[in-house]
């Protein structure tokens, strides 16, 4: 299996179908195409990537650059390096378990569950969302939908979690360019069909002979005025990493 870059995935990922579209096989395909492109866009065996997080809030801003390194489905390694205040915590995750080290203190937290929807660096994900990891593809149903107010260049499709799945979304939508299948937004809701938080992708670049959306922003819609971006300065997939790099040693270095 091929691993996530980046925070959550969410760290991570689905659209309206035009209608100009039927419920054909061929149209069944090209929902498939879709799904498997934007579940595979910034999935890789091993990655390493340099991204800047900005965290804005009606009272306050600030923006940290952090290095990040994925293996797999279920290792994760970021480490603050900037601005000089936070530089050196850093966060490890093994599969479900995550841990967090703190520099002025020079202690390893392993994060506990009663902990695990907290914020994460005061930004709009919580721990839950680096240690979450699916696959739209292998882990979702979809089909083609409709929006309010859609437009001729995106595909709509809505993705509902097969009943297995230890999800808290009921339903993902996503809206996607037709030229390249690349996502514009994709939005989240409860099992009441709420909107709790969207996903906008903007800013397409190569990084490593890939074209991805090299700016994201997480909006949750129950926090006015809050909102979180991340821009990708550096990305490297399938690249070879250190043995040890998924360890608490490696949590403690401040390199």
């Amino acid at each position: 299996m091929s691993s996530r870059l980046g925070l959550a995935i969410v760290l991570c990922g689905l659209m309206v179908l035009p209608a100009r579209a039927d419920s054909n096989e061929g149209v069944s395909d090209s929902a498939d195409q879709i799904v498997r492109k934007i579940d595979q866009l910034y999935r890789s065996q091993s990655s390493y990537a340099r991204m800047e997080m900005e965290i804005i809030t009606p009272r306050w801003q600030r923006t940290l650059t952090m290095d990040i390194w994925t293996a797999d489905m279920d290792k994760t390694f970021i480490r603050i390096t900037s601005p000089k205040k936070e530089r050196g915590v850093a966060s490890l995750r093994i599969g479900n378990e995550m841990w967090n080290f703190l520099p002025k203190t020079n202690k390893v937290l392993k994060i506990p569950p009663s902990m695990m929807m907290s914020s994460w660096m005061g930004s709009d994900f919580t721990n839950d969302d680096l240690v979450k990891e699916y696959s739209l593809f292998e882990d979702y149903a979809y089909e083609f939908t409709t929006v309010d107010e859609p437009r001729d260049d995106l595909y709509y499709i809505n993705c509902i979690p097969r009943e297995d799945l230890p999800v808290v979304w009921a339903n993902i939508v996503i809206a996607a360019r037709t030229t390249d299948f690349l996502p514009v937004w994709m939005k989240y809701y409860d099992e009441k069909g709420e909107l709790i938080r969207v996903w906008e992708y903007s800013d397409v670049r190569i990084f490593d002979g890939r074209r991805i959306p090299a700016t994201m922003v997480l909006i949750p819609q129950h926090q006015e005025g809050h909102k979180t971006v991340l821009h990708y300065i550096e990305a490297r997939f399938d690249t070879p990493l250190d043995e040890n790099t998924f360890t608490l040693q490696n949590l403690r270095s401040q390199q």
